[in-house]
């Protein structure tokens, strides 16, 4: 596999499958697969979430950006036995204050342009404001220097996540 995240070819080599528990969006799952197997295939092929999107398969892009215990992480690059008994979020169940303020935010700014890497930007943005509520910009280009954009709409994202830092959800 060279370190990459595609999805091993099926050989009698492999190890065997096991169960694994795992909280995916608030609800407790238990999925059969080899416990390397990335979280992302995990999410996209057993558990038909696809709305994280696969990139590079490297942790170089962020567009299969989840949070495991409300950190944002790539999923390309976690194991599943390493998210077993954490709490996964998709951007499917991405949920609360913060999340409707960066979707609103997104919308305001325009930020979208191609919109595939959009799941794994909003996902960082989200963790990004839950743990800092008004970031400066040197936070923001560290807490999002893991997601590419290839529009460039970097000064967009910027403007968003100021613009939710500034205003509630219910305004």
């Amino acid at each position: 596999m060279g370190g990459y995240a595609h999805r091993p070819p099926p050989t009698a080599d492999l190890p065997p499958t096991m169960p694994t528990r795992l909280t995916i969006n608030g609800r407790p799952r238990e999925v059969s697969a080899d416990p390397a197997t990335p979280l992302l295939w995990v999410l996209r092929d057993e558990l038909n979430l696809t709305g994280t999107k696969f990139g590079c398969g490297m942790g170089a892009c962020g567009a299969c950006t989840v949070h495991l215990d409300g950190n944002a992480v790539q999923s390309c690059m976690v194991p599943v036995a390493r998210a077993e008994g954490k709490r996964v979020t998709t951007i499917e169940g991405v949920t609360g204050d913060v999340a409707e303020r960066v979707r609103r935010a997104w919308i305001g700014e325009d930020v979208a342009q191609c919109g595939y890497c959009q799941p794994g930007q909003i996902m960082s943005a989200v963790a990004l404001l839950a743990a800092t509520a008004r970031p400066s910009d040197a936070e923001i280009d560290e807490a999002m220097r893991g997601n590419l954009c290839r529009c460039g709409t970097y000064q967009r994202i910027r403007r968003a996540i100021h613009r939710a830092a500034e205003v509630r959800a219910d305004d």
